[in-house]
């Protein structure tokens, strides 16, 4: 099914994410090489948005910074008051004025979903002529999140929050993502109309749906296929098993192209590394940032790469490189260490714990083996 450009697409990164308990805001941690704000503004490009808009607590804060960053052309508005995510739709709306055309609502603490499935929701919602379309999942544990209920046709009928979930509603598995396409025009007048009847006094884009539905409109939803897709990252421990499921992906697309991988399951690769086809990936390997590996190289066992170019036909075994290259038919380990700016010529080898000096790779400086692996130096 396909789906039209949409008008605009709003991401909301103002949650203060208390439960990470770290001084780094909770939408710049890392995943896979890229903040999770990072992945998910990635995720809205995609979309070919007409606005990119995001909902900061700060615009001079860490966030502002990297969005200026990362995205100078998106629209920054500010929640200077935490008061929910439909006050946040409401102060995008009193900001920038009326938007015409399908509108996204997205999180920036969700950073596994997929372009393909925000599509499917446009299209979903665009063919359907709905008010707002409910992108939803099934979830084997679905404690905390708001049910989906459906009537006796399977048609969605409403959203029932867990805390006011009778048990029968309980033990429903269908979850709402919190994630929705939404009609303009209808946006604009319903984020007015949202109480704050609620423990917390907040406004929340839920009731938007049901006021929508209250009134008379369609109202539609879309199951997503993959439950890990709307993970949101409240903690360590979901950011950790966020960081899981996306290193297997990108673990995944690269063995499908070509890519040897000996143990996935100790292998790391950020999203921004690229890797031709014949290369070979040892066990306890982590390529990180921009790195760079040519055909028929050989990475591992037990290196670390950051930011580093290894040529074609190159060998490196239980070695650190950073910001380095490695030439063609190069051998780097074991045990060494190349510091920022190290160029090494097609065929040098460099070897033991001693650090190879930027620029010059030395000779092969085999020394005594260390006690232990954990001895080159870095």
């Amino acid at each position: 099914m396909s789906a039209s450009d949409p008008a605009a697409v709003i991401i909301l990164a103002a949650g203060e994410g208390t439960r990470m308990k770290t001084r780094i805001p909770k939408v710049l941690h890392r995943v896979c090489g890229r903040t999770m704000l990072g992945h998910v503004l990635a995720t809205a490009r995609e979309l070919s948005p007409a606005r990119l808009i995001v909902v900061t607590g700060d615009a001079h804060g860490e966030v502002g910074t990297e969005l200026a960053e990362q995205a100078p052309d998106a629209i920054v508005v500010v929640q200077e008051r935490r008061g929910g995510t439909g006050h946040a739709v409401r102060t995008v709306i009193e900001s920038v004025g009326l938007i015409r055309g399908t509108i996204v609502v997205t999180y920036a603490d969700t950073p596994l979903l997929r372009s393909q499935t925000l599509a499917e929701l446009i299209g979903v919602h665009e063919s359907g002529g709905a008010a707002v379309t409910v992108l939803t999942a099934v979830v084997a544990d679905p404690t905390g999140y708001g049910r989906i209920v459906r009537d006796s046709s399977g048609d969605f009928a409403g959203i029932v929050e867990h805390a006011d979930a009778t048990p029968g509603q309980r033990a429903i598995s269908e979850i709402n993502s919190g994630v929705y396409a939404f009609a303009g025009e209808l946006l604009a007048d319903v984020v007015k109309r949202v109480p704050t009847d609620n423990v917390k006094g907040e406004e929340y884009l839920t009731d938007a749906v049901g006021l929508l539905r209250g009134d008379g409109h369609p109202v539609a939803s879309v199951r997503c296929t993959d439950p890990d897709e709307v993970l949101g990252v409240n903690d360590q421990a979901q950011l950790a098993r966020a960081r899981r499921v996306l290193n297997e992906r990108v673990l995944g697309r690269w063995m499908r192209a070509g890519v040897t991988i000996h143990d996935p399951g100790s292998t790391w690769i950020d999203v921004g590394v690229r890797l031709e086809p014949d290369t070979e990936i040892g066990p306890g390997t982590q390529l990180e940032g921009q790195t760079q590996i040519a055909a028929r190289a050989r990475i591992g066992p037990g290196c670390l790469l950051r930011d580093t170019t290894v040529a074609a036909g190159a060998t490196v075994i239980r070695s650190v490189c950073e910001s380095a290259v490695v030439g063609p038919g190069a051998t780097v380990g074991p045990f060494a260490h190349l510091v920022p700016g190290t160029t090494l010529a097609g065929g040098e080898r460099v070897a033991g714990h001693r650090q190879a000096t930027a620029g010059n790779g030395g000779p092969d400086t085999q020394a005594a083996p260390p006690r232990h692996e954990g001895a080159q130096d870095r």
